[in-house]
């Protein structure tokens, strides 16, 4: 089973990149972020700090509130809590600004297909839920809240937060709320490990 892991970990770490890839072409983008980078963004607004700093130092204070759920986290939580961030701060900064539409556009689509496909990849290596994502099932298990309905509540929560302190909202953040589901259900099938990689990782989660 442990013959998976180094295949796993670089689907995890291809994934969380593209992700954090993904989140820097929507800023650019500047027709509206997702519904978490808004209150991201309006924390960098008032703190003066790069947004994937603040996407790392929000990740670990959402981390603490998986302590009252006893949730414990996995390599790809805390893997998450870093990378995404740290790479979003490396791309914003090579992704030129621009006033055009239709490029403004084709960042959103980027954006869109890189924060998919990376879900995609590091949901399927099976190491652990993100923060953000961990905190939605433990309201399900813990409450019995539906999974559905505590990330709508909380994520419409931080976006409020969000716009109040500065973030932008716009079409983009539409297009992520409404979109973003389904294509990350067609990269899930995209991206999934053959049957005896699948039985292997859900082993090693078994064990853990």
């Amino acid at each position: 089973m442990r013959e998976q892991f180094p295949e796993r970990f670089i689907r995890c770490a291809l994934g969380l990149a593209g992700f954090g890839t993904g989140i820097a072409f929507f800023v650019k983008s500047d027709i509206g972020v997702p519904p978490w980078d808004v209150f991201h963004q309006g924390i960098s607004e008032h703190t003066g700090l790069g947004l994937g700093t603040v996407l790392i130092i929000v990740a670990f204070f959402v981390l603490l509130l998986w302590i009252p759920l006893r949730l414990r986290p996995g390599l790809g939580t805390i893997m998450n809590a870093v990378e995404i961030g740290l790479v979003e701060n490396l791309v914003q900064g090579h992704v030129p600004d621009t006033n055009v539409m239709a490029v403004r556009v084709l960042y959103v689509v980027i954006g869109m297909c890189a924060i998919s496909a990376g879900s995609g990849l590091y949901i399927g290596a099976q190491f652990g839920s993100g923060p953000r994502d961990g905190l939605m099932l433990g309201l399900n298990q813990r409450f019995g809240i539906s999974v559905r309905l505590a990330r709508t509540v909380v994520e419409i929560t931080v976006m409020i937060i969000g716009i109040f302190l500065g973030g932008s909202i716009g079409a983009g953040t539409f297009v992520f709320a409404l979109g973003i589901g389904p294509m990350v259900q067609v990269t899930l099938r995209m991206f999934r490990m053959n049957t005896q990689e699948r039985l292997a990782a859900e082993g090693e989660a078994l064990e853990a």
